[in-house]
Order: C-alpha cells, then structure tokens, then sequence
C-alpha cells in the first residue's frame, strides 16, 4: 500500500484551509487540514477533518506533522488487512 497526498484548500469555516487528500491506492481514505494561528500552541500541526474506512475516528487526532499523519494512517490501514472481514 503507497499513500500519496495530494495538496487541496478545503473551506472549514475558519482559517484552516491548507490541507491534503490522503489516498491509498488510488481510494481517498482522509483529509488532513493545517491548523491555523486561532488554534494557539496547535498552529501548524495537522487534524485528520475526516477519516474513511479504518481511517475514521470518534475523536481525530492531531499530528505534530504529516510524515506522523502519515504513520497514523498507514497502522490504521494495515490494522484493518490484519483482521477479518
């Protein structure tokens, strides 16, 4: 499995408009979205907006960047080879 990101601006209703499509083999699995300076200490670091699949969590998490996010992502899609359908 190879994840590419692919660069978007995401309209979020605030600041927060620098992000990326996250795809696995071709299937958009999340959006990851660029925290803006409202956010204080959290400026710059990346929230999963929205997780698909084995991606999606009740409570996203916040990464300190994307090569984290991608970590994230790349444990929650193995996870779900791992296990049966």
């Amino acid at each position: 499995m190879s994840l590419h990101l692919k660069p978007m601006r995401v309209a979020t209703g605030c600041n927060d408009i620098e992000s990326r499509l996250v795809l696995a083999d071709g299937l958009l699995v999340a959006v990851l979205v660029q925290l803006g300076e409202q956010h204080g200490n959290e400026a710059g670091s990346w929230f999963l907006e929205a997780g698909f699949g084995r991606v999606g969590d009740r409570n996203p998490p916040t990464f300190m960047n994307l090569d984290e996010a991608q970590a994230w992502i790349g444990q929650r899609l193995a996870a779900s080879t791992d296990s049966p359908r």
